[in-house]
């Protein structure tokens, strides 16, 4: 049995964890959960699962989650040192990091360090601190295990694979609600219309990202940690009806894909279950009879500008990177607060981008730090 440790429970990829564990009860147990705020659906969640071991990010809201499980054994925590011991917990074979943000830096190398594989579904630990993660995870043991549908797709296409003859990864994206508009169609465009995704349910947070394509910017980035490669191999491909979930060519022309139906709780189960693959319980099967045909677009840089600034913080490197996601995270809150427009968001990050001297391979308090610096900057202009 293998013993999992979840951090972001609460959240759609949460969620969907829970209920491919829920579905193989004598395979996967749940022993430790963490959540921002959601102590509602925390709670019913410890009553359901009964893991030794829960955190909650709003320590006030852990100590009513504590007086209403009081009739349970689960430790509550709270805050940061709540989600490191969490990530790290005894008894935890593999941690499943699903928290928004950057938040999930320091619980992934907790976790690391206590030699658990991370199944990654936390973007923004790579994009900042891939220089550290990875590494530390060599050294310690310890698999990384991509959750991302893309990312994962990835890694199945290379299993088996010399991965030194990777000519170029594929990584599709649907294009979003707004795939084909101008920046001129975008003037006027409100949250509800953003949180629109054409193919995929996900956070709302997510679901922004997914709309100004910086999401695909995030998994650029993401990838290059990933699977050992430099940014010029990694080409992005608009693919509208996301069958193909990324693909691989290699030195001698041959393309490898992963085709299927979009649920995510396919990346989820073959990272907790890797190497085996079991029934994905109520997935749909993908009929390639009924595809009438696919399409592919290659992505426009002039109107969804987010992708373009994430290969140029690349190529900045360091904690140019730190500062594009940074950016990207207070000005997506802004948009879904409603207090900047949707064409705002790469312009904060492009603005935050040019002040920003980048600090080469920072540490975690570098890191942190720019982090920091770039959200006062945006207080103080926007």
């Amino acid at each position: 049995m293998k013993k999992i440790a979840l951090l972001g429970s609460t959240g759609s990829i949460g969620t969907q964890t829970l209920d491919v564990a829920e579905h193989y009860p004598d395979d996967l147990k749940v022993v430790g959960l963490a959540a921002g705020s959601n102590i509602k659906k925390l709670e019913e969640q410890i009553r359901r699962f009964r893991p030794a071991l829960a955190a909650v990010w709003d320590k006030d809201k852990a100590d009513i989650l504590r007086h209403n499980i009081a009739d349970m054994d689960t430790r509550i925590l709270d805050g940061m040192e709540g989600l490191r011991a969490v990530a790290a917990m005894d008894g935890a074979d593999i941690t499943l990091t699903a928290v928004v943000g950057m938040i999930g830096i320091q619980p992934t190398l907790a976790a690391i360090q206590a030699g658990k594989d991370i199944a990654l579904a936390n973007k923004e630990t790579l994009v900042t601190a891939g220089h550290l993660i990875m590494p530390l995870a060599k050294e310690k043991g310890a698999r990384i295990l991509p959750v991302d549908s893309e990312h994962s797709a990835i890694f199945q296409s290379l299993n088996g694979e010399d991965r030194g003859r990777i000519r170029k990864i594929l990584l599709t994206a649907s294009g979003g609600p707004f795939r084909g508009k101008t920046r001129k169609d975008l003037e006027n465009i409100q949250v509800e219309d953003a949180l629109k995704h054409p193919n995929w349910v996900m956070g709302r947070k997510i679901t922004i990202d997914s709309a100004t394509m910086v999401n695909k910017g995030l998994e650029v980035m993401e990838a290059r940690w990933l699977f050992d490669v430099a940014p010029d191999q990694i080409q992005v491909v608009v693919h509208p009806e996301s069958v193909i979930h990324s693909m691989v060519e290699f030195e001698d022309t041959a393309v490898i894909g992963q085709l299927g139906t979009p649920d995510m709780r396919l990346p989820i189960q073959y990272a907790l279950f890797y190497p085996e693959r079991r029934p994905l319980i109520g997935g749909e099967r993908l009929d390639l009879f009924s595809l009438a045909s696919l399409h592919f677009e290659k992505p426009d840089p002039d109107t969804f500008t987010g992708l373009k600034l994430a290969y140029e913080a690349m190529e900045q490197g360091g904690s140019m990177t730190t500062v594009f996601n940074a950016a990207n995270e207070r000005a997506v809150a802004k948009f879904l607060d409603r207090k900047i427009r949707f064409l705002d968001i790469p312009e904060i990050i492009g603005e935050s981008m040019a002040v920003h001297t980048p600090v080469a391979s920072p540490s975690l308090d570098a890191i942190l730090a720019a982090e920091r610096q770039t959200y006062e900057f945006i207080e103080s202009r926007w």
